[in-house]
């Protein structure tokens, strides 16, 4: 089954104590898998479990993963005692070495650098984790059902192009045949036939050409990841008609050599999509 790389999956709850938890998948092309994290401050030990349940459903791509928690973890208000008493003792002795009025308050100490804190109370990523796996598989499954159905449509074009390729690969044939025997005819010796034979026969490529745009489509039916091997194989479809117009004596097989390309060239742009 062909599977395109570029698709969305997302899901959203709603956990105490975590408030509303928000996940979001998106892949576009690349070719080998990569994940991208963007995840919440304290989440990082998470990181590697989360990179892990990608992997085992994604084979290639640029995946990004966005993790939203709208509830901030609570936090105590911390006081620092040995800092603000070592506070009062400098302060009242500036006081009295220059005889300063006294103007100590509680809301001026506790402006002192230092002195006031807020401490994280943290979050049990255990339980985070619990909720967190199912909102990623969920996620995950929006995003293959995706990637898959962009996939049949990539691969109902795939096959469309290369069989179109293949039919005009046997007009080239038959073109090839008559313009052979045409030349051939009017050439004086057997050394000329020859020589022209040896330069102008592209009947390999031809029978190349025509071995690649098979094994193209039925790589199509496999049930596995076949974006790099279709790429492969396009590639030397490429090589091939480039070489047969380059060899070609005849200018309506240039012709027909050049409008290949361009089909083949189309199969590529596409090929890039897929897993």
């Amino acid at each position: 089954m062909v599977v395109s790389m570029t698709g969305f999956g997302g899901g959203e709850i709603k956990s105490s104590p975590f408030g509303k938890i928000n996940v979001e998948l998106r892949s576009t092309n690349h070719k080998f898998l990569e994940i991208v994290l963007h995840l919440p401050e304290g989440f990082l030990p998470l990181e590697e479990r989360i990179k892990k349940a990608i992997e085992a459903r994604l084979r290639r791509g640029r995946v990004t993963c966005v993790v939203n928690i709208s509830a901030a973890p609570a936090s105590d208000i911390c006081i620092n005692q040995s800092l603000l008493q070592k506070y009062a003792v400098v302060l009242k002795a500036i006081e009295k070495q220059f005889r300063l009025k006294n103007d100590l308050t509680a809301e001026a100490l506790i402006r002192l650098p230092g002195v006031l804190s807020l401490e994280d109370k943290g979050v049990n990523k255990a339980a985070a984790w619990l909720k967190l796996e199912a909102l990623l598989a969920r996620a995950l499954n929006d995003l293959v059902q995706m990637r898959r159905k962009e996939g049949r449509a990539l691969a109902g074009f795939l096959k469309k192009g290369a069989l179109k390729i293949q039919s005009e690969l046997e007009a080239v044939h038959a073109r090839f045949q008559k313009a052979v025997k045409n030349k051939v005819s009017r050439l004086a010796s057997d050394e000329e036939r020859a020589n022209f034979l040896k330069d102008a026969d592209i009947a390999e490529e031809l029978d190349r050409l025509s071995f690649h745009i098979k094994n193209f489509l039925q790589k199509l039916t496999k049930d596995c990841a076949v974006g790099k091997e279709l790429d492969f194989i396009a590639q030397e479809m490429q090589r091939e008609a480039n070489t047969m117009g380059a060899k070609s004596f005849d200018a309506e097989i240039s012709g027909m050599a050049v409008q290949l390309k361009s089909q083949i060239e189309k199969l590529r742009e596409q090929v890039q999509n897929i897993e």
